[in-house]
């Protein structure tokens, strides 16, 4: 964890990283984290949907290197167990989804599918099917690739995925993620309402943590075990603490490039759904629904979404988390978006 105030070689290689991407005017062998430093990565944080915190902790640190990466800058493949990502993999997604092969969405992590769509790419000029992203690749991709305007193939393919999951929730597996940090009991209780109301609708409800279990699982553990279960949708339970208690309001987050360009179609919808429910229900300020690339949203396959569900340090939302009658408003709110959002009818709210 490197913050304002720190030195070492930990800093040089950020101040190199972040002088590499133009964001910092002043590329030298510096040592110190600075407020030069502290405002390039602030800048860079924003720009790449993470928490703007000025901190170059685990998760700044490997988009950093991730951003370093174009395409043709090394060869690529599947590793399973050590997933590759990088900006040179979500280029080779953006390419390969241009010419009509199916790698997903753009989130530049190179698993499964974007695996499938590069020996299916391979296969299609006549090279051999390999899966390996190497000069050979990268040739045939220069021949190849054109600009596709007026839509995108990959928005297209989520908005049929979109489609199928409108029948009904009696038949969906649901991962409910109760947040472990401040406000962990408050979470947890929710998520369990919520799991008794869907249960009783016949869906399968699964909680990433109980109160037999603690939560240590971090963000990309929790998303592997969403993939693995095969989950129709995530939804992640939070609550805000903030040094002053002058924020408050709910506000929900789906997988999305706050630069626009790629995001999750179905998760936006789902994030609009319960942040309307949310609010209407409860009274909380609307603070609206938010892009962002943090691992949970980024690293699940199906629609996700982090709703965040006021602020501790907030007397007016505190007033709110600690009341039963408005937990339960709570849960009987996200109930019934996730109801609505798998209705046959359902559309996107009006915002």
């Amino acid at each position: 964890m490197f913050r304002l105030g720190d030195t070492g070689a930990g800093v040089a290689e950020i101040r190199a990283r972040l002088a590499h991407l133009g964001l910092l005017r002043s590329p030298d062998d510096g040592v110190d984290f600075d407020l030069d430093v502290d405002r390039a990565v602030r800048t860079f944080q924003q720009e790449r949907g993470l928490t703007v915190d000025g901190i170059v902790g685990p998760a700044t640190f490997r988009r950093l290197d991730e951003a370093r990466w174009q395409l043709g800058d090394r060869v690529l493949q599947y590793t399973p167990g050590h997933l590759v990502a990088g900006d040179d993999v979500g280029e080779l997604q953006r390419r390969l989804s241009q010419l009509g092969f199916d790698a997903g969405r753009a989130d530049g992590v190179f698993g499964r599918r974007t695996d499938r769509a590069l020996r299916d790419f391979q296969r299609s000029v006549g090279a051999q099917p390999d899966g390996t992203c190497g000069p050979e690749t990268f040739r045939a991709f220069e021949r190849l690739v054109r600009t596709v305007s007026g839509g995108s193939a990959a928005a297209l393919r989520e908005l049929v995925a979109d489609a199928r999951m409108r029948s009904g929730v009696a038949d969906k597996v649901i991962v409910l993620d109760p947040a472990s940090g401040p406000g962990a009991q408050t979470c947890l209780e929710i998520a369990q309402r919520v799991e008794g109301r869907l249960a009783a609708l016949g869906t399968q409800v699964l909680l990433t943590r109980s109160a037999a279990v603690g939560g240590a699982l971090d963000e990309r553990e929790r998303a592997d075990f969403a993939n693995r279960t095969g989950a129709h949708l995530v939804v992640s339970l939070d609550v805000d603490v903030n040094p002053s208690p002058a924020p408050q309001g709910a506000a929900t987050f789906y997988y999305g490039d706050p630069r626009g360009g790629v995001h999750s179609l179905a998760g936006r919808r789902l994030a609009e759904t319960i942040q309307d429910a949310v609010c209407r229900e409860t009274g909380l300020l609307d603070c609206r629904v938010h892009p962002r690339t943090w691992d949970l949203l980024r690293s699940t396959r199906m629609p996700t979404v982090r709703v965040v569900l006021g602020y501790l340090s907030s007397p007016t939302d505190a007033a709110v988390l600690q009341s039963a009658a408005q937990r339960d408003a709570l849960a009987g709110a996200i109930a019934e978006a996730i109801g609505q959002f798998c209705s046959p009818d359902a559309s996107s709210p009006h915002r």
